[in-house]
């Protein structure tokens, strides 16, 4: 097993902090966009300049979007983007597991038939 970095500690103890980890995920959302948009880019082999002109926008914009600490992106650009390079946008929700337990309105009681 490997052994824990100082910052890897730290990490771990940050993590315990609700509001810490909230912010710390939804980064990391916003990083894993950029990445893949940069990747797209350069795997088609354009600038973000000539992204930009293929679709409308400013250089400046692109790089926004590339940015790991930005956080506005619409629907609307990441699509435009996206099929400009070829490829397609797909957008998932998914349902956070409930952290207690369903109840029923009504008490237990019993039922009997005859």
């Amino acid at each position: 097993m490997k052994n824990k970095t100082n910052f890897d500690i730290f990490l771990d103890e940050q993590l315990q902090d609700s509001e810490f980890k909230k912010r710390f995920e939804q980064a990391g959302e916003a990083w894993e966009v950029a990445i893949q948009l940069a990747a797209l880019r350069k795997a088609r082999g354009l600038s973000q300049k000539q992204l930009a002109g293929k679709i409308g926008t400013s250089q400046q914009q692109i790089s926004r979007l590339e940015s790991p600490s930005y956080q506005g992106h619409s629907l609307s650009m990441l699509r435009r983007v996206v099929e400009a390079l070829g490829g397609s946008l797909k957008v998932e929700i998914l349902l956070k597991p409930h952290k207690t337990k369903p109840m029923v309105a009504e008490g237990r009681r019993e039922y009997h038939t005859e």
